[in-house]
């Protein structure tokens, strides 16, 4: 019998904070958390939004646990496409207030990097940078490697406690979406790290494909040592999104 999900939590907006110029930090919690599981930074939950006009249905988005305290959570919002092009998430990010409710659904499983392995390639848009964030935390001081984050503009660079070991590059695209291979044509120009490699992709969905493709043809790493995943498309909403990616994941032969 399939694990019963559980049921929605009401939550309250605690308050916001901008991060960067393109990155809100929302925070959330109080009396709803109790008997959230602990330790879920890097998980991820689902925000249930008001519907549509003419729909009873709420609008679900899916967003990565940043941070996690006994009674709050941190979820950070990418605020690209903003100007009359805001999502439905974006647009109740810009707008919460302290001690208005959300329902919110989970969490979710973390993604994190496992041990093991001499060296790490980690990549990822704006979307992955919370999760990213997380799983170079979590890392062991002396782990090594290359993690290529993009970024909208030179001022979203955020502090990350990462290993020594393991070198950033930050790369900016202020149109993010119109450049899908940036990432890869960056990386192929780095040093390709010796001995045993995991390899960490989370972005917009062009990318993403492209990345994988060069990390399994390229480079011959197997199933069991690379994560990837699209976070968004461009030109799709969440739905539309999640439909393209199953059927691309179904064809590659991996589990959602």
């Amino acid at each position: 019998m399939p694990k019963r999900r559980p049921a929605p939590r009401e939550l309250k907006v605690r308050g916001s904070q901008q991060i960067t110029p393109n990155m809100l930090r929302i925070t959330v919690g109080g009396e709803g958390l109790a008997g959230f599981p602990e330790s879920q930074d890097g998980g991820y939950v689902k925000l249930m939004l008001n519907p549509t006009e003419g729909s009873s249905k709420p609008i679900v988005r899916t967003y990565t646990i940043r941070a996690q305290r006994p009674d709050e959570l941190d979820i950070d919002f990418v605020m690209h496409d903003v100007e009359g092009h805001a999502g439905p998430a974006t647009e109740w990010a810009l707008n919460a207030s302290p001690g208005e409710t959300i329902m919110v659904g989970g969490p979710g499983p973390a993604k994190p990097l496992p041990s093991g392995f001499d060296n790490y390639v980690i990549t990822g848009d704006m979307s992955a940078l919370p999760a990213i964030s997380v799983n170079l935390e979590n890392l062991p001081a002396s782990a090594t490697g290359i993690a290529l984050l993009e970024i909208q503009h030179e001022d979203d660079r955020q502090a990350i406690d990462h290993p020594e070991g393991v070198a950033i590059h930050w790369i900016v695209n202020p149109r993010p979406g119109e450049e899908p291979n940036l990432l890869l044509n960056t990386l192929k120009k780095q040093d390709w790290p010796a001995g045993s490699v995991y390899a960490w992709t989370a972005s917009e969905f062009a990318t993403m494909r492209g990345l994988r493709n060069y990390f399994m043809e390229e480079h011959g790493l197997t199933r069991e040592a690379i994560y990837f995943s699209s976070y968004w498309k461009k030109g799709s909403n969440e739905d539309s999104h999640k439909d393209i990616k199953r059927q691309y994941m179904e064809s590659v032969g991996a589990v959602l």
